[in-house]
């Protein structure tokens, strides 16, 4: 990298860490205190009868405080990542940015605590007095072996977890990239030999962690900057690193490394030369762990070993050994159940979780977070990538469920696979309300065909499909590209195996297909070469065309593509006077609850009797979700106060509602804001039909629904489910080309529900 590179990624991170304020933490209000009644519940008087309830039972902290979700990151700064001992001060950044990964990636509060001491009994001792504040703390970049000190002292005194995660994290990601490698190698824990370099906290707790995995204390060779760590040896040595002594004449690395199965890397840069790898066995695995320069470089490793197993600590190469694949989830765990500390057991069950991910199935998420790169269990894929969302809820479970098998929880658990639930929903934020649809979905066997059956988001949702409901996908596509795309994907599911397909290209039913199709359109301009044409290129065609045969169930198609262009064939195929399209509705979840729009896609300017239909619609599918509908037709007029334009049809669309009885509420016209706030709604108002806030807004123009539901997507963080097509009988749905793999997964659930009346 030239200078000139590097002082530009030099101010971009100092720009990163000043704007828009210095800092990459603040500190936000749970509660509302907007007036004097909120006040006096949050303070006096009120604070006090929750300061009684812990003091009658200390375990209602957890109840009444952030306690039970709070955990502090500690360091005093005496080496911190690569640059040493350079102050509790100057450590602050790094600090922060731990406290910002527990939030990203487990929703754990967190207080970064910088103390200037360095002696480590003395910094023990504040520790300690910390605990009233905690439910947990993460000690961080503290020298060895002072840490080892800091570390033992605070678990002997205190009550609640404490981890150090450059000794403990480090051990569980090593642990869980060194089963895959040797799964990969053929190779056991019992049979392999290990030569590590390094001595400090890091390493000594790799190594401890290899020994509960299986390996032999006598096949451990650690090499520390003096050289091989050996019985006798006086120079620079502790009990952490006698614990690892051998009974042996050799001396250094070059001596040591002949036959080893494993090197493992915790030092600094060049320790490991190219003749060394020579010297190991074949298939070995190297873990260069080194930042930022490795012990080898891969290329220079792979020039004499061709088939190594390589890791890094390094984002650029594969294999990172990054510890925020654990300590996030294990703290989860751990906070969750009220445990007491982190034992061996919980550890080894974080190995294990991370470890079985990584020869799961990749997650389309993670796909997506990184772009381009191979997610394929493998030499060059061991352990999963941090944004895998799957680790929240495989590994922080998993953790739960050893705190409790070892009897360390004070707030043991009921129901592991809830809990499991539980964190997933936080991860994907439509799985809780999706759950309904899921549950109903599961009820029944339905065939969905996707018209884009190639598109890696449909290859992924197919497999989830596939694990996670009864549904059957159908797939419209070339059988060698799938199966091509699923091999690259590392997707376990095979045409035909898993799945039809139908290969526009080459299909028996090819004949069949055009000739109904044909029959259809002939009086509507549509010539037997036309229809023979659209059967060998249409996808969405040829889709409808299956469901109009009864060979699926339901349609699904748009991930690429125009919507109406879409919607033209859907309707040419499927539409009937009792089964046609009256509107698109979008499903927004929004950090305060989720939010139907409507006609977001369809009706440009739709008529009353659109609009009437749209409400009844919309309201069959917000009960689908397990929700009572609020329906609010929506406009610039506001209860009649403007006599023509979208208030004159909204007002003749609630008179078509009134009608007839309805088995949901409505109210309308309105201005948005009244539709979500009650208060304000029944001062314009008073003793309007409609209670609360509204969950479904109903516009009289596409332009406003689609443009309320672009701001929520881009500017309230709102994720989309739909668009939902309404009124063909759950026949076809069309999504847009920025749904995701998850989105589609939910798109298919929602398909995958019978319904009794077209909605």
């Amino acid at each position: 990298m030239t200078d000139s590179a590097k002082e530009t990624l030099r101010q971009a991170a100092l720009f990163y860490h000043e704007n828009p304020k210095p800092g990459k933490l603040e500190i936000r209000a749970t509660k509302p205190l907007a007036n004097g009644r909120d006040l006096s519940r949050a303070y006096s008087p009120g604070v006090a009868e929750a300061c009684l309830e812990i003091k009658d039972d200390p375990e209602n902290a957890a109840r009444y405080t952030t306690r039970g979700n709070l955990v502090a990151v500690v360091s005093n700064g005496t080496a911190v990542l690569g640059l040493g001992n350079i102050g509790a001060l100057a450590s602050k950044p790094v600090m922060e940015g731990k406290a910002v990964l527990f939030k990203k990636f487990a929703d754990i509060d967190c207080f970064d605590i910088e103390v200037d001491q360095p002696d480590p009994e003395k910094l023990a001792e504040i520790v300690c007095a910390l605990e009233p504040t905690f439910g947990a703390i993460n000690l961080e970049d503290i020298k060895a072996p002072d840490c080892f000190i800091v570390e033992r002292i605070c678990r002997e005194r205190m009550n609640i977890p404490v981890f150090h995660d450059d000794q403990h994290g480090t051990a569980i990601v090593v642990g869980a990239a060194a089963t895959n490698a040797l799964h990969v190698a053929g190779k056991k824990f019992e049979d392999i030999k290990i030569v590590s370099t390094g001595g400090g906290a890091a390493g000594i707790a790799c190594l401890n962690m290899l020994l509960k995995l299986g390996v032999k204390r006598e096949n451990i060779w650690l090499c520390d900057i003096h050289g091989l760590v050996y019985e006798g040896r006086i120079e620079d040595m502790n009990p952490q690193k006698a614990a690892f002594a051998q009974k042996s004449d050799l001396r250094t690395v070059d001596d040591v490394i002949d036959g080893a199965d494993l090197f493992l890397g915790l030092s600094g840069p060049g320790v490991l030369k190219p003749e060394h790898v020579a010297k190991m066995t074949k298939r070995p695995v190297v873990f260069a762990l080194a930042n930022p320069t490795p012990e080898i470089m891969p290329d220079l490793a792979r020039q004499v070993a061709p088939d190594a197993i390589i890791a890094t600590g390094r984002s650029d190469f594969p294999n990172q050994v990054n510890n925020v694949l654990c300590f996030p989830f294990i703290f989860r765990g751990a906070l969750d159940v009220g445990a007491t500390e982190i034992n061996d057991a919980m550890q080894v069950a974080c190995v294990e979780g991370i470890a079985a991910l990584a020869r799961a199935t990749t997650s389309a998420e993670a796909a997506a977070a990184y772009s381009g790169e191979q997610l394929t269990f493998g030499e060059d894929y061991l352990i999963p990538k941090p944004f895998d969302p799957r680790l929240s809820g495989v590994v922080s479970t998993a953790v739960a469920k050893a705190a409790m098998e070892t009897g360390v929880a004070k707030r043991p658990l009921k129901d592991l696979n809830a809990y499991k639930q539980k964190l997933d929903a936080s991860v994907y934020k439509s799985a809780l309300l999706m759950r309904p649809v899921f549950q109903a979905a599961a009820t029944a066997s339905r065939r969905i065909v996707f018209a884009e059956g190639e598109d890696e988001r449909v290859l992924r949702s197919a497999q989830a499909i596939l694990e996670e409901t009864t549904e059957t996908p159908i797939l419209i596509g070339r059988p060698e590209v799938i199966t091509h795309r699923c091999e690259k994907l590392g997707l376990e599911i095979r045409p035909e195996r898993d799945f039809k397909i139908v290969n526009p290209e080459n299909d028996p039913r090819y004949r069949d297909y055009w000739m109904e199709y044909h029959q259809i359109m002939c009086r509507r301009g549509v010539s037997p070469e036309t229809a023979r044409a659209i059967m060998r290129t249409n996808s969405t065609a040829i889709g409808a065309i299956m469901v109009h045969r009864g060979e699926a169930d339901s349609l699904i198609c748009g991930t690429f593509g125009e919507f109406r262009w879409h919607l033209n064939y859907v309707n040419q195929v499927l539409g009937t006077p009792s089964s046609h399209v009256h509107g698109a509705l979008s499903l927004m979840i929004l950090e305060d609850g989720p939010l139907f729009i409507a006609d977001t896609h369809v009706r440009s300017r739709p008529s009353p009797q659109e609009l009437a239909e749209s409400a009844i619609g919309a309201a069959r599918h917000v009960k689908r979700f397990g929700l009572e509908p609020k329906i609010a037709l929506c406009s610039q007029s506001q209860f009649g106060n403007q006599a023509e334009g979208s208030g004159q049809r909204l007002r003749e669309a609630i008179t078509i509602l009134d009608s007839e009885p309805r088995d949901f509420c409505y109210e309308g016209e309105m201005n948005v804001d009244a539709a979500l706030d009650e208060k304000y709604r029944e001062m314009v108002l008073p003793g309007n039909r409609m209670t609360g806030t509204a969950n479904v807004l109903i516009f009289a123009h596409a332009d406003a629904a689609s443009g309320v539901r672009n701001i929520l997507k881009m500017k309230a963080d709102g994720l989309e489910v739909g668009p939902i097509l309404m009124g063909m009988g759950n026949r076809a749905h069309i999504v847009t080309p920025s749904i995701t793999a998850r989105g589609l997964l939910n798109m298919a659930a929602i398909a995958g529900t019978p319904v009794t009346a077209y909605s």
